[in-house]
């Protein structure tokens, strides 16, 4: 059983950060990272070719062991959830009136890459709403994303957890019936992966992208992309780089201009994707989580957020089913008549960090998080509902 990490990193004690689904902290070994990589381009003469390559073949390893990838070179190194759903859209071969789908209130990465390229190619979206307060809400709208996919449906971009209020989408449900109608599926796991356990063997997405700043503990503005088969047979990259090509490694030789690309997802890498400040930052935060273990990670955090979310429920707020929610976000819909003014005051009075998206309080514990944490956040509910 895990216990808390807090000594791994440098919050303070009176400080009660359960936001991590806003950014996740760095810990202490990566802080130390970050410090390597300063100095390592303050003496630039200290690197060479190979530390271009080695240390994000690295990355593509780690994260390969992470959500169970069978080979780390269909994973590339990307600065946003943007760009690699960019990617996704770039190569999605569909036709003028063929649909999208995507659920309702997702994060907007996932979402304007699809609407430009509706315009452009004459396509629909179909956005799933949301059931309204309804009980097991996260499997009637699993079922209804599998029920809005049919033999027109190009493309099916989902979180595996949504960012908003954390409720837990069916995609084995989902990619079965992606793969029935020959469907794209794309899937957002900012929110979840490093955290929630996440099996690319198990739901063969199409596509996978991940944001390093969340829930990895990594860097802001570096991230993972894993692409199946279907994208990495023949997929475009965004951009055309050097290090993308054949024999990018001899230095020397780069004058000879290559037209074939490395093998695997290297060419769908960002420019200067050799990222030597942030690049061992994003190293150091997934060989943290790998000695955790995400199923640990998730565990502890199950059991801080179903105490709070019980106690929460007797003061009047509302949360998904446990079948159906994330143990390490979730939202908390406020009992009528709370005004969230008075709850933002409780909150900022005891420092307790927390995030509203939509119409939840959304609440994201991590492991340097522990009891007291959880009091202190439920003092704040007690004292906004009794006014």
């Amino acid at each position: 059983m895990l216990t808390c990490k807090r000594d791994f990193f440098s919050i303070p004690e009176d400080e009660h950060y359960l936001n991590a689904a806003y950014m996740g902290p760095l810990s202490r070994a990566s802080q130390e990272a970050a410090q390597r990589g300063v100095r390592r381009k303050a003496h630039p003469y200290t690197i060479e070719a190979k530390d271009f390559f080695e240390e994000s073949d690295e990355a593509r390893a780690l994260f390969a062991r992470l959500v169970n990838i069978a080979d780390p070179q269909s994973v590339a190194l990307i600065p946003a959830v943007s760009y690699g759903v960019g990617i996704a859209a770039g190569n999605l071969g569909a036709r003028a009136g063929q649909c999208i789908v995507l659920v309702d209130e997702e994060f907007p990465s996932n979402v304007y890459p699809w609407r430009a390229l509706a315009r452009e190619r004459g396509l629909h979206i179909r956005t799933v709403s949301a059931p309204v307060a309804v009980p097991d809400r996260g499997q009637e709208w699993s079922q209804a994303v599998v029920d809005a996919i049919d033999p027109n449906t190009a493309c099916v971009a989902v979180p595996q957890v949504h960012w908003a209020d954390g409720t837990v989408f069916d995609l084995e449900r989902i990619a079965r019936r992606c793969r029935e109608v020959s469907a794209m599926l794309v899937v957002d796991g900012t929110q979840s992966v490093g955290a929630f356990p996440f099996d690319v063997e198990r739901i063969r997405p199409d596509v996978l992208v991940v944001a390093g700043y969340k829930w990895l503990l990594g860097p802001y503005s570096l991230g993972l992309l894993y692409l199946g088969p279907r994208v990495l047979a023949e997929g475009r990259p965004l951009e055309e780089t050097w290090l993308g090509r054949v024999g990018a490694e001899d230095f020397a030789g780069l004058v000879r201009y290559r037209d074939e690309y490395q093998q695997g997802a290297a060419r769908f890498d960002v420019g200067e994707r050799s990222n030597f400040l942030l690049m061992p930052v994003l190293v150091s935060a997934l060989r943290q989580t790998l000695e955790w273990g995400v199923e640990e990670i998730q565990g502890y955090c199950r059991t801080l957020s179903g105490p709070l979310v019980e106690e929460a429920r007797r003061l009047g707020f509302s949360a998904e089913h446990e079948a159906w929610r994330s143990p390490h976000l979730f939202g908390l819909r406020l009992p009528a008549g709370l005004d969230p003014a008075r709850l933002q005051q409780a909150l900022a009075e005891r420092a307790v960090h927390v995030s509203r998206r939509g119409s939840a309080l959304r609440i994201a514990p991590h492991v340097y998080n522990d009891k007291r944490d959880m009091a202190a956040l439920r003092e704040a509910l007690q004292a906004a509902v009794a006014g």
